[in-house]
């Protein structure tokens, strides 16, 4: 009948066997013999696939213990072969001067620019130049071949609106891609609105395109500490947060993330979310301007429209910023380029009716088209007139 009984079974049987006087009368002894005999066979076939399964087991052990040799040997391998590279450098070997790179990577040129741009923030700019350094002296080493890794680049401004935080994003964005730590360089801003939807499913693909849009060069996140609601476990920005937080740790080497934000809301955020605090590697603070600051601001803005503030006119703006900081809505340099466009609208107007009056021959000169003068400036006395609350400037 084609049963085959081991000698493993055997035993198996004869106990089997040994029942057999307890079976019902109305079954034989041959059928019963066949049942046990089936049974045995199927204690043997289990066996069987017990042993199989334990030789694929003990292959996938093997295997792994080899694929680990394998690992070990290329770690010790490239380990070596550093080894032999450094030891070929000659102890007098030049990686090229300081200067060269500067000049080369155009980073000194940004550099410049960027005390052209800011006036004071003294602190921000030194540490601006302190992020610069790093990356010409990784450069530098790497020239020589020696081991470098892409340093933590991301950053968190914080300060008042109006000290140069954006500013200061685009320079950095500029430094990075001339020192080949960034694809373009480029900066796109963000707010919680840029980045969180309003409803589920909404927020995953916003984020997304927006650091899409980032990749390659710098993403500022303006008021970053908005993307958190404490009061509500389930707020969207929490999806946006963890997006940002897996992108800022695989994607570090193409994508550089700024946040900013006041101080103090600033630190809470990070309280609240400590896998962000650990990822942000610069922090910068930017500090209000002091009103003389403040007015050279004003002189940069006029300079780079071709404007000109009367010697007289400086006095009455100089008064009018120091009253405008006690007032709300300040801003430090948003205000003061405000105050500056409303000069020259005054301005404009002035020479407006001046050219049109009936005893004006209607020529306008140069100097005039330059010059802002004392009346275009909003006076401390028109400025109190409006009230504390005042938003117009």
């Amino acid at each position: 009948v084609g049963y085959l009984v081991t000698p493993k079974s055997n035993e198996s049987l004869r106990k089997n066997l040994s029942q057999i006087r307890k079976v019902p009368r109305n079954f034989t002894n041959k059928k019963s013999i066949f049942q046990l005999s089936a049974s045995g066979n199927q204690q043997n076939n289990e066996v069987s696939d017990a042993l199989n399964e334990s030789d694929i087991e003990a292959r996938k052990i093997r295997e792994e213990a080899e694929r680990r040799r394998q690992e070990e040997e290329r770690i010790r391998m490239k380990k070596q072969m550093k080894i032999d590279r450094l030891n070929a450098i000659p102890e007098d070997a030049e990686a090229g001067t300081v200067e060269e790179f500067m000049y080369k990577d155009g980073v000194k040129d940004i550099l410049e620019q960027l005390d052209n741009d800011l006036v004071g923030l003294v602190p921000v700019k030194s540490r601006v130049k302190e992020i610069a350094a790093l990356l010409v002296v990784d450069k530098l080493r790497r020239n020589l071949g020696l081991d470098t890794g892409v340093p933590s680049l991301h950053m968190c401004f914080t300060g008042a609106p109006g000290t140069g935080k954006t500013t200061v994003a685009m320079r950095m964005g500029q430094i990075l891609q001339r020192m080949g730590y960034s694809r373009q360089g480029h900066l796109v801003v963000a707010t919680r609105d840029d980045l969180v939807g309003q409803y589920v499913g909404h927020t995953a693909p916003k984020t997304k395109e927006v650091i899409k849009k980032a990749m390659g060069g710098v993403l500022l996140i303006d008021e970053a500490y908005y993307l958190y609601n404490a009061s509500n476990d389930r707020d969207y920005g929490q999806e946006s947060i963890e997006i940002l937080l897996n992108v800022m740790e695989e994607n570090r080497e193409d994508l550089v993330v700024v946040l900013a934000g006041y101080k103090d809301r600033m630190d809470k955020f990070f309280s609240f979310i400590p896998g962000m605090s650990s990822r942000v590697g610069n922090h910068i603070e930017f500090p209000n301007y002091e009103p003389e600051e403040l007015l050279q601001i004003a002189k940069v803005m006029c300079r780079d429209l071709e404007y000109e503030i009367a010697p007289d006119a400086e006095p009455v703006f100089f008064e009018y910023i120091k009253k405008r900081m006690t007032m709300s809505f300040f801003s430090n340099a948003r205000t003061v380029r405000n105050a500056v466009d409303r000069a020259r609208m005054r301005a404009a107007i002035r020479l407006f009716n001046k050219a049109t009056d009936k005893g004006s021959n209607g020529m306008v000169s140069k100097q005039e088209l330059m010059t802002l003068e004392k009346s275009d400036f909003v006076s401390v006395e028109e400025l109190a007139a409006r009230g504390d609350n005042a938003i117009v400037e």
